[in-house]
C-alpha cells in the first residue's frame, strides 16, 4: 500500500532450500503456491515427493546457480528459472526443454552491483558503457529467440547490507535496465526478480514482481 502497488502484480516465492518436504507441504496447506530451490540435487529428491503428496499444483522456481552439466535436469523439475547467467547455460536449458516437449519461463541474472562473488551477466556499468549495454541487448535477444525458453525479465541479487536502503540503487538499476532492454528489443520483459527477507520492502518500491523470501517464512536455516 505504501508503494501504491497492486498486490496482484507481485508473486511471493517461498525459498524452501534446506526445508524438508513435510515443512513445504505445511506451507502449501496454508496457501503458498510458489516455491524456490537453489540446488538441483536437493530439488530432484523433494519435488517429485511433493508432487505425489500435495494435491494443489505448486509452481517451482530455480533461483540458484546452475552448473552446465546439470542443466538437463532443470526443465522437468522447474517451471521458472531465475538464474540464467550465460549463453552456454541458456542453450543447454533450451535443448533440455525441447527434449521434454516443454517451454520454460526464464529470467536473465544481471550482476548490477559489480560484486565479484555474484553470478550473472556483467551489468554494473550498463548506463555508462554503451558497448556493454549493446552486448547485453544482443545476448538477451539471442536467448529470446531460443525455442524452449520464454524470457520473462531480469533477476539480481543485492549485496548483504545493514540498512535495506543501501540496496535501493541496485534494485533501481535493474528496473531501469529492464526498461532499456525492453525498449531496445521490443520485448515485454514483465518480471523483475529481486528482494529477499532483509530488503523486500525496498524491492517492492522499485518495481519487483517476484520476491524470493525464505527466512521470514521458515525461520533461520539449520
Amino acid at each position: 500500500a505504501r508503494a501504491a502497488r497492486d498486490p496482484a502484480h507481485i508473486t511471493l516465492i517461498a525459498i524452501s532450500k534446506t526445508q524438508p518436504p513435510e515443512v513445504i507441504a505445511q506451507a502449501a496447506a496454508v496457501g503458498l503456491q510458489h516455491f524456490g530451490e537453489n540446488r538441483v540435487e536437493e530439488a530432484d529428491v523433494k519435488i517429485p515427493l511433493l508432487r505425489a503428496q500435495v494435491t494443489t499444483p505448486l509452481r517451482w522456481h530455480m533461483v540458484g546457480h546452475i552448473q552446465s552439466r546439470k542443466a538437463k535436469l532443470v526443465p522437468p523439475l522447474f517451471d521458472v528459472v531465475h538464474s540464467v547467467d550465460n549463453l552456454k547455460l541458456a542453450d543447454k536449458l533450451a535443448a533440455a526443454a525441447q527434449a521434454h516437449g516443454q517451454t520454460r519461463d526464464v529470467l536473465l541474472q544481471m550482476n548490477v552491483s559489480g560484486e565479484e562473488s555474484k553470478s550473472g551477466f556483467e551489468a554494473s556499468r550498463w548506463r555508462q558503457d554503451t558497448a556493454l549495454f549493446e552486448n547485453l541487448a544482443q545476448q538477451c535477444a539471442h536467448i529470446a529467440r531460443m525455442p524452449g525458453l520464454n524470457v520473462r525479465g531480469l533477476m539480481t541479487m543485492a549485496p548483504i547490507v545493514a540498512d535495506m536502503q543501501q540496496a535501493r540503487p541496485v534494485f533501481a538499476s535493474l528496473a531501469a535496465l529492464r526498461a532499456a532492454l525492453s525498449a531496445a528489443l521490443k520485448l515485454p520483459l514483465p518480471d523483475l526478480s529481486m528482494g529477499m527477507t532483509d530488503d523486500y520492502p525496498v524491492a517492492i518500491e522499485e518495481g519487483a514482481t517476484l520476491l524470493r523470501i525464505g527466512r521470514a517464512l521458515f525461520g533461520e536455516r539449520h
